[in-house]
C-alpha cells in the first residue's frame, strides 16, 4: 500500500508540472510533512538509543505512541518496558512487549517520551496527556531521558502551553489560590463535563499565563504547595537528548 506522503507528493508534482520535479526532496519535505510524519520520524530515530537486552522506560502521548509502534518492531531485542500510564501499558502489551512494574526494576538505561514544550536547556513542560506524575517517576530512575518532539515544541521561554499541576481533589481551591499568587491563571481540567481524573485518582490544574524564566525555581515552589502531587515542569531533571523533527530531517540536541 503506498505511503500517503508519497501519494500527496506525486499529486502535487502532477499539478505543478515537470519543472517542479527538479525541487530538492528536502524542500518538498518541508512543505508536505505533517506533524504526525514528523513525530514518526523522531520515533524511528529514538530506536537508536534503545539498549539491547534492557528494560525501556516509555512515556505517554501521541509522540510516545509512535515510539511504541516502532519499539514493537524490535520487541525481541529488549526485555520489556516500564509504562508511565495505563494507556501506554495497554499499547505496549498490544505489541507483545512485556510490561514491568517499576518496583521490580532497579534502573532504566533510557526513558523515551515527548514534550509539550522544551527549551534550549532541555527543560520541559509535560503533562498534556495527564500522566505527568508517573512520567516524572519513571524518568527519575533512567540514565538518559530522550525527548522526541516536532520542532514546534522548541521554545525560548516556556509557558505558552498551560503548565499542568496534579493535585489531590480536596486541595483544588487551595492550590489554585497559591498558583494565582505566582501569577498563573489556573483552570481545572475537565472531561465530558467532569473533572479529568488521572491514573492516580487525582485532578489536574492547567496553569495559564506564565512566562517561565526560572524553571527549576518554579518547579520547586509549586512542588512545595500542600496538596500538589506533581508539577509538569521537568527542569531539575531535564532531557539528556532531544530528537527534534523538522522539514529538513531529525535534529539532535544534546544538553
Amino acid at each position: 500500500m503506498p505511503h500517503p506522503f508519497n501519494s500527496r507528493l506525486r499529486a502535487l508534482l502532477k499539478v505543478l508540472g515537470p519543472s517542479s520535479a527538479k525541487m530538492s526532496s528536502s524542500r518538498t519535505m518541508v512543505a508536505l510533512m505533517t506533524q504526525d510524519e514528523l513525530k514518526q520520524a523522531v520515533a524511528r530515530a529514538a530506536i537508536d538509543y534503545v539498549v539491547d537486552g534492557e528494560i525501556i522506560g516509555v512515556g505517554t502521548g501521541s509522540t510516545a505512541n509512535f515510539f511504541i509502534d516502532e519499539l514493537g518492531k524490535i520487541r525481541d531485542r529488549i526485555r520489556g518496558a516500564v509504562a508511565s500510564s495505563e494507556a501506554t501499558a495497554n499499547r505496549l502489551k498490544s505489541h507483545g512487549i512485556a510490561v514491568f512494574d517499576l518496583n521490580d526494576v532497579t534502573k532504566l538505561s533510557v526513558y523515551v517520551d515527548g514534550a509539550d514544550e522544551i527549551n534550549h536547556q532541555g527543560q520541559m513542560i509535560k503533562g498534556g496527556g495527564g500522566a505527568l506524575t508517573r512520567e516524572k517517576i519513571v524518568a527519575s530512575v533512567a540514565d538518559q531521558f530522550i525527548c522526541i518532539a516536532d520542532e514546534s515544541k522548541l521554545v525560548d521561554v516556556m509557558g505558552q502551553f498551560p503548565l499542568p499541576v496534579e493535585v489531590i481533589p480536596m486541595a483544588e481551591k487551595a492550590v489554585m489560590r497559591q498558583l494565582l499568587s505566582l501569577g498563573a491563571q489556573p483552570e481545572l481540567r475537565m472531561k465530558e463535563g467532569k473533572p479529568y481524573v488521572t491514573d492516580n485518582g487525582c485532578w489536574i490544574l492547567d496553569a495559564r499565563g506564565l512566562k517561565i524564566h526560572h524553571p527549576i525555581e518554579l518547579e520547586q515552589k509549586i512542588n512545595e504547595i500542600a496538596g500538589v502531587v506533581s508539577v509538569g515542569l521537568f527542569a531539575k531533571k531535564a532531557a539528556s537528548v532531544c530528537l527534534l523533527g523538522s522539514g529538513s530531517g531529525v535534529k539532535t540536541l544534546k544538553f
